[in-house]
């Protein structure tokens, strides 16, 4: 594959062909649909118990879609206790209300949990309305919250995961996450691993839902063919008597420490995987857009880079944004360690080089393209059009996803974004894994600096496991520090 330049060319005759080009493309971005074709903008409501409620009627359609949200997610999870928020929510929506749902009503549920959030969708008949919204307010307000329901689903979800062997690309991304942030909590998994889930107790969940189940801290979209006003009056006799909290829990955690800057080897048998990350950006920040563009530039220079190897490799590189941070992360999968080191340090040279050079405007509209595209995607439909006015209420703006973030990508320019580039890139520490046979890895990558080898030192000195973590009740208190953000 060529290799490609980030130096600026301009050949003659065709600058203003190629700046009127750019003015064009910037301007259809900034006109792109953000919302489904054909949403219309929705009716706000609220209950006196601070419930928010968008409703989008539509006389002929016979289904309804339910989008509802709980504006706290696993970050909130105790610290040795991951997974503690999902298993909330397995608690709140059971196996068999989703069997209710798809065998009764005819339609289906979905419960996700991320680090921000808890999302329910629930599709189905609009003459099942009343239905529905009786399953809602059961999961909400009445939780079957006992402590023999906690062991048996926590034992469930904890013997599921110890049956599922992790890939090696898995076992990469979670290296990554936690050699980067912790300890802050986005460097933790959100589905919580099998030991973190053990030491989840009643307690834990109860406190939980005192502190984050609440009509304050709740968004509900609803479409279909109901009248808002029906739809108001059942919510009021539903959900009106729900406990509104007497505040809302902030999100400020620990500050994640430096990360070691020695690569991370950690044994697999399932392939070889490298990934070099770096801390990222905040859903709200202002360079949050051309952070996103700057992911699938880096692509395509490491794909480009001959010394990196990848040609026909699996590449991957993202930008995840949460709510106090994020993640910019580099991986690939190569076929032996020799590739891996090679891959790396090539990973390396491409952050070094997007700091310090502008990329070009042919590089520049591609990348600015398949972001605009993958945008397009999530935005699509009723569910992206929901997905965007509840992103406006859990991150307090509505630049998140819109108008405005268009508007952003679509004014970028190389040395707006190579700014950006050197925010992100030029001083940040970052954190090096190679996920593969840690023998012939520490062989290779010791030629270019300092590795470690997960386990080996604790087997060395003969460390006892550490202890299972601290009760909520009694755990030390920890200094509300927000997570910092790159400068």
């Amino acid at each position: 594959m060529r290799s490609l330049t980030i130096r600026p060319r301009v050949r003659p005759g065709r600058g203003p062909a190629r700046l009127l080009l750019a003015l064009l493309l910037a301007s259809a971005l900034a006109c792109l649909p953000v919302r489904g074709q054909g949403v219309p903008e929705p009716r706000r409501e609220q209950l006196l118990n601070g419930l928010r409620v968008l409703i989008v009627h539509r006389p002929a359609d016979p289904n309804l879609l339910f989008k509802l949200r709980l504006h706290s997610g696993a970050a909130f999870d105790l610290e040795g206790r991951e997974g503690m928020m999902s298993l909330l929510a397995a608690v709140m929506f059971d196996e068999e209300d989703f069997r209710f749902v798809e065998e009764d009503l005819g339609g289906r549920l979905e419960v996700a949990v991320d680090y921000d959030a808890v999302n329910v969708t629930v599709s189905a008949p609009a003459r099942e309305f009343e239905r529905v919204l009786g399953l809602l307010r059961a999961g909400l307000t009445n939780p079957q919250l006992t402590a023999e329901t906690v062991k048996r689903l926590r034992d469930e979800r904890a013997a599921r995961l110890a049956a599922e062997p992790e890939s090696a690309s898995a076992v990469a991304d979670r290296a990554a996450a936690a050699r980067l942030l912790s300890p802050h909590p986005y460097a933790r998994v959100t589905a919580g691993t099998p030991a973190s889930l053990a030491r989840v107790q009643f307690a834990d969940l109860h406190l939980a839902r005192e502190r984050f189940i609440h009509p304050n801290n709740t968004t509900l979209v609803v479409f279909g063919g109901v009248e808002p006003k029906a739809v108001m009056r059942s919510l009021r006799q539903s959900l009106g008597g729900w406990r509104k909290g007497d505040r809302l829990v902030p999100a400020t955690f620990r500050r994640p420490e430096a990360p070691d800057p020695r690569t991370l080897v950690v044994n697999h048998s399932g392939g070889y995987e490298v990934r070099l990350a770096v801390a990222g950006l905040a859903r709200t920040d202002r360079d949050r857009a051309a952070a996103d563009l700057l992911a699938p530039l880096a692509a395509e220079l490491w794909r480009a880079a001959p010394a990196a190897g990848l040609n026909g490799a699996g590449v991957s590189v993202k930008h995840e944004s949460y709510r106090d941070g994020g993640l910019f992360r580099l991986g690939a999968s190569v076929g032996s360690a020799a590739e891996a080191a090679a891959a790396l340090a090539s990973a390396r040279e491409v952050l070094r080089r997007l700091a310090a050079q502008p990329v070009t405007r042919e590089q520049l509209e591609a990348a600015r393209r398949a972001v605009a595209a993958d945008w397009e995607r999530r935005a699509t439909g009723d569910a992206g059009a929901a997905d965007a006015w509840l992103d406006a209420h859990t991150y307090d703006s509505a630049a998140v996803s819109g108008t405005e973030a268009r508007k952003a990508l679509a004014a970028l320019t190389p040395a707006e974004v190579q700014r950006v580039a050197a925010r992100l890139f030029q001083h940040a520490p970052a954190a090096a894994v190679a996920v593969g046979d840690a023998v012939s890895l520490r062989t290779e990558l010791a030629r270019a600096g300092g590795v470690e080898v997960l386990g080996e030192q604790a087997e060395k000195a003969g460390a006892p496991p550490p202890p299972p973590a601290p009760s909520a009740k009694d755990a030390p208190k920890q200094p509300a520090i927000q997570l910092k953000r790159p400068r």
